[in-house]
């Protein structure tokens, strides 16, 4: 096995042998066997270990354990102690989820103070092959059977190419002692299930079930690299840009395959999950234009012959702007606030605004828009509600909500943005205007 460990760190360039790296050991056969390793192949390292205290005397023993070792070898040893209940109680996270953070940062925080190459991880093929199942029990899709990369960042995995029966059998011919931990009997958790239950039961369906899975998700993930591919380039000629919104015409997703996965693919980064994407794509399909669709951070609708994306609005509390004020700042960006003689020239730009000033009574307010609102727009002689006003100039309803309004003594002076009241505009009588003009 040494000698297929260290063909298989130069084959890959894993490890630097003239760079020191973190080994995170919990202590166990895995680990254990992976610090025999990486020593035989002198790769220079550190030992850290977290103590979850979730095992009483035995976490106490993992501890001592490998703080003997870590003598024994003359490498230095760190550890981190910390009440894992507690951290996943304040912070509403089971306890496996809280271990997982709590190590992963500590591990990371370790290296940068230590200036190590990276850490080093005991992860191999059979856990390699939990992961995928796991990831595939939650949905993940055919991302899913990509596991665990072999380097990402500066995480390491130096023994995925090798099986637990194998380490199993290095360690007991090399005489290397571990630490046995008891929650790994156990199947109160999916892993422990699928370890002691589910898998033995698949693996004794065909003598070489094990290598035709590992073959298969090897070819699932190229497939899966070959869609990313595919789907870069579908979104780079069919998605625009525009004004913070992103745009795409239902045309290049209507009679196309994998149409519901390329919208996956597209809207995923911005809180959507597969479901929506499908519901979706069916909306597209029905022609149901005006529906709107929601993630945590976005709002996506279809607007009749494309789909629109767009941030969701920030809650907005109602802005003051007194006489004296030189400038404001709303979502929508900053505007500098101008006095100038009546006679300048007009700024027709939808962006800015020109009032007549001693039209105006401070303070002005700047709120979000709401339902009832009514003003006269310019040009025009009666009044008009905001909501049909936004629709005539066709503002996608992802916009509609974030949409401000400038108010003098309750009265709207300015739909910022897109048109001011027809009452506070500059005459041939205007002797000074307010200039409010976006940066």
């Amino acid at each position: 096995m040494v000698e297929a460990f260290i063909r298989h760190i130069r084959n890959k360039s894993l490890l630097d042998s003239s760079k020191t790296y973190l080994l995170a050991s919990s202590g166990g056969m895995d680990s254990m066997c992976l610090g025999n390793l990486l020593t035989k192949a002198e790769i220079s390292f550190e030992i850290a270990h977290v103590n979850f205290q979730l095992r009483g005397e035995e976490s106490d023993g993992d501890e001592e354990f490998l703080s003997a070792w870590a003598d024994k070898v003359g490498l230095p040893f760190h550890v981190h102690r910390v009440d894992t209940y507690k951290f996943a109680s304040e912070r509403s996270i089971s306890t496996q989820m809280a271990a997982r953070e709590i190590r992963y940062e500590w591990f990371e925080k370790l290296r940068v103070e230590r200036s190590l190459a990276g850490i080093i991880l005991a992860h191999h093929e059979d856990d390699q092959i939990e992961t995928i199942f796991l990831n595939l029990l939650r949905g993940t899709g055919i991302e899913g059977v990509y596991g665990m990369a072999e380097r990402r960042g500066w995480l390491f995995r130096p023994l995925l190419p090798f099986g637990r029966e194998e380490i199993k059998s290095y360690v007991l011919e090399n005489h290397i002692e571990w630490r046995e931990d008891s929650s790994n009997e156990k199947t109160d958790y999916k892993r422990n299930k699928l370890r002691h239950i589910s898998l033995p039961a698949l693996y004794e369906t065909a003598p070489d079930a094990k290598s035709n899975l590992l073959n298969s998700f090897a070819r699932l993930k190229d497939t899966g690299k070959a869609f990313t591919a595919l789907f870069e380039s579908w979104a780079a000629e069919k998605i625009t840009e525009t004004e913070g919104l992103q745009i795409l015409p239902t045309s290049a997703i209507l009679r196309t395959t994998g149409a519901a996965s390329l919208l996956y693919f597209w809207l995923r980064p911005y809180g959507f999950n597969s479901e929506q994407a499908q519901d979706l794509l069916d909306t597209c399909q029905s022609g149901e234009s005006g529906r709107l669709f929601e993630s945590p951070t976005h709002l996506l609708n279809l607007d009749r012959d494309q789909l629109i994306l767009a941030p969701a609005p920030t809650e907005f509390e109602p802005l003051s702007v007194s006489e004296n004020d030189i400038e404001f700042i709303i979502p929508e960006g900053d505007y500098e606030i101008l006095k100038l003689d009546g006679k300048e020239a007009i700024d027709k730009s939808r962006q800015n605004a020109m009032l007549d000033l001693e039209r105006l009574s401070f303070p002005l307010e700047i709120r979000t828009w709401q339902e009832g609102d009514r003003f006269i727009p310019l040009g025009m002689k009666n009044a008009k509600k905001i909501s049909d006003f936004l629709i005539d100039l066709k503002v996608p309803v992802v916009k509609k909500r974030s949409v401000k309004v400038l108010l003098s003594a309750g009265q709207i002076a300015w739909v910022v943005g897109y048109r001011i009241a027809d009452w506070a505009k500059s005459t041939a009588a205007t002797r000074k205007l307010l200039y409010l003009k976006k940066r």
